[in-house]
């Protein structure tokens, strides 16, 4: 038989499980994380070991991929993801636009990881030798930078080439059926072109553009879990300190992920700038530099100061 007492007990011991399910539940969060193709958030992504540091915060992981930086920072200024990665260019866009985000830190500098590819067999033997010519590219990303930059170095406007704004899959089919001259993309695009059509080279990024990847966050998520971001710093930071250790090791993990050849991959990781860094006065600067470039060349809306867009710790 059941006494008044025990079902008090039973009462209050429900009660407590109760609460302290409520109370984990709303602890638990879910940080939502952007990813491209390949690169070091990808890594981290495979290896789980960002779900391993969190997991005891209650705190949960997903990861969603996106073609390129732009469409990136559309879903960071959607609210969709808080965390991600992109080039040099998409930034510069974005703060123009008025997406509320932060550069929080960035790679290595990777000029080898960009290329302007011709085919094998082009006319097409110089930078000057573009002009008319149709060019692809994807719109807003970090070789839309290096077109204009390689322009300019060979005495050319942007205006002198005729532009074809395509993402990487359509530009690389585009460039295999011939129906552009020319096509300007990263890696592991970049690697994956050169195999599958032999494509040259017709300039990379050396000397014209440092390409680095830049971590960025949304200035909601920056001011209220910035020990998340820190979190992910570091185990982005262990990350890259492995990968960089381990290149034939990374290349065969991400082969099943990315749908891509392990010599491919190969190729595209020894070209990719390894240790995370914070954002320095030298970085603003070059990010500024590349504003102003697309601003002057009439791509963007209106000036920015980059400086404005960057994480300060309290």
């Amino acid at each position: 038989m059941t006494t008044p007492i025990e079902i008090t007990r039973r009462g209050l011991l429900a009660g407590g499980v109760a609460a302290l399910s409520l109370k984990a539940h709303a602890q638990s969060q879910t940080l939502r994380v952007g990813v491209q193709k390949y690169g070091t958030l990808i890594v981290l992504e495979v290896r789980g070991t960002l779900e391993r540091r969190l997991a005891p915060q209650g705190v949960e992981v997903a990861w969603t991929e996106f073609p390129a930086g732009p469409q990136l920072l559309e879903a960071l200024n959607g609210g969709s993801i808080d965390f991600g990665i992109t080039g040099e260019a998409p930034p510069v866009f974005a703060q123009a636009a008025g997406v509320p985000f932060l550069y929080v830190a960035v790679d290595r500098p990777a000029p080898a990881g960009e290329a302007i590819l011709v085919p094998k067999d082009s006319p097409i033997r110089t930078i000057a030798d573009l002009k008319g010519k149709r060019v692809a590219f994807n719109r807003g990303s970090n070789v839309h930078y290096l077109l204009i930059a390689a322009l300019e170095r060979a005495g050319l406007k942007f205006g002198d080439i005729e532009p074809a704004y395509l993402a990487p899959a359509d530009g690389r089919a585009a460039f295999a059926r011939g129906s552009v001259d020319a096509w300007v993309i990263w890696d592991p695009y970049l690697a994956a072109g050169q195999a599958a059509t032999h494509a040259r080279v017709l300039t990379d990024a050396t000397g014209l553009a440092r390409n680095p990847q830049f971590y960025l966050a949304s200035a909601t998520f920056a001011k209220a879990r910035p020990d998340l971001i820190r979190v992910l710093l570091a185990e982005i930071g262990r990350t890259d300190a492995w990968a960089a250790k381990h290149q034939p090791e990374v290349a065969t993990l991400l082969t099943p992920h990315t749908g891509l050849p392990t010599e491919v991959l190969r190729v595209a990781l020894a070209r990719l700038g390894y240790g995370v860094a914070p954002i320095t006065p030298d970085i603003v600067a070059s990010q500024q530099r590349i504003a102003d470039t697309f601003f002057k060349a009439g791509l963007l809306p209106r000036s920015i100061a980059v400086r404005d867009a960057v994480w300060r710790l309290a």
